[in-house]
């Protein structure tokens, strides 16, 4: 609901595209720049305090924002100062809350089944939350979503200081904080098939998830449907990232995975391509019904791949590469998206960017039998390691 607010109280206050992109840069740029100091607390700190901070943080930024906008006192630069803040707390919480889910599910044969379910939370949020929001906002205004986001926080604090998890040892570590770091991006990089899922994953955030910094535009100008039409074109994207979660909860295995991975990239791109020529209301959203489903499946999958080959020592680091490829290169292609929206016009600028991500999916997929032998052994290896029974789908085909 905030997302959609801010979004919309910013194009309301601006009218500009290219704000609409800055707006969404000022937000996730800290992600991709202080994100990897986030994956050494992770990986040194206990995870669910760093997240208690971080989510305490959020909130109380949530609760300025409803007070400056309820007040009418809002201005251009509070959003975008409160905007980098936010970006901030989420560059230590989200490498710590990915690395935190093991620690949750205890069984890592579970993991798959886990984040699938976590990300079916967060999608039947992104389904209802834009609705509502759309209403509230066309009815009652922005300032009750941000503060209704901040009474929000309550429950989430109230559900991590409720919880009972076994002690988790952290091994300890004679290097400095920046050979961590160094240390996190180097098995990344140098491992072949964690290489190419954040490759994919980059190109994803940079071109394709973009197409959300100006939904505004589409419902406003090309749709003529105002906060009402925005609320509900971001949640039938969100019914097919439900679905894409859900149907990640019915597998057993994450054999095949890469293949998912490699179909979605290249559905969503297509699907986008095709969005941007609609100008029925109905049309383009059903079409981001199948836009929602690729991009939820690509992104979970690559998830569920990179936290089944990593070592626990280095999850947290490795996770925090994760989050600068799926929500720390977002703000250069929000950025992007805004410059190119100006001459080219948003429809174009997300055509262009669904036909990168279908390049990007075909061209992983021509990789991926090359990737399946160095992926087969790290699974395995992590999976005797934590003391799991290896999976015979593993064994064979990975």
């Amino acid at each position: 609901m905030q997302t959609v607010a801010q979004a919309w109280l910013i194009y309301r206050l601006t009218g500009s595209a290219a704000l609409l992109g800055l707006i969404g840069f000022a937000g996730q740029i800290p992600v991709f720049v202080l994100a990897p100091l986030g994956g050494v607390v992770a990986d040194h700190v206990d995870r669910r305090r760093v997240v208690i901070a971080a989510q305490s943080s959020m909130m109380l930024l949530a609760f300025v924002l409803a007070l400056l906008t309820l007040t009418h006192t809002v201005r251009v630069w509070h959003l975008f100062f409160l905007g980098s803040l936010l970006g901030l707390c989420n560059a230590f919480d989200i490498p710590a809350r990915q690395a935190f889910v093991i620690e949750m599910v205890g069984r890592r044969e579970d993991l798959l089944n886990a984040i699938a379910l976590n990300s079916s939370m967060v999608n039947g949020a992104r389904v209802a939350g834009p609705a509502v929001a759309g209403i509230i906002v066309a009815t009652l205004g922005e300032g009750w979503c941000f503060l209704l986001n901040a009474l929000s926080y309550v429950a989430v604090l109230s559900a991590l200081v409720a919880m009972r998890l076994e002690p988790h040892e952290r091994e300890p570590s004679s290097l400095s904080a920046w050979e961590r770091v160094v240390e996190g991006f180097s098995f990344a990089l140098k491992t072949s098939p964690i290489r190419a899922l954040l490759l994919l994953l980059g190109l994803v955030s940079l071109m394709g998830m973009p197409y959300t910094v100006l939904m505004p535009i589409f419902a406003d100008r090309i749709l003529h449907g105002g906060a009402n039409a925005y609320g509900l074109l971001l949640s039938a994207s969100g019914v097919g990232a439900l679905f894409g979660a859900l149907s990640l909860t019915f597998r057993r295995t994450i054999s095949g995975l890469g293949r998912w991975v490699a179909f979605s990239a290249t559905g969503f791109g297509v699907a986008l391509m095709v969005f941007s020529i609609s100008r029925q209301m109905w049309l383009s959203m059903a079409l981001l019904v199948p836009a929602g489903y690729c991009m939820m499946v690509e992104m979970a999958s690559s998830n569920t791949l990179i936290q089944s080959m990593v070592p626990d020592r280095l999850r947290g680091r490795v996770m925090a590469v994760y989050s600068m490829m799926f929500m720390g290169v977002a703000p250069f292609g929000a950025l992007l998206a805004g410059a190119l929206a100006t001459p080219l016009g948003a429809r174009t600028t997300v055509a262009i960017g669904g036909a990168v991500c279908v390049i990007g999916g075909i061209t992983f997929g021509v990789k991926l039998p090359a990737l399946r032998g160095p992926a087969r052994e790290l699974i395995i290896a992590q999976q005797t390691a934590a003391g799991a029974p290896v999976e015979e789908s593993v064994r064979g085909s990975a």
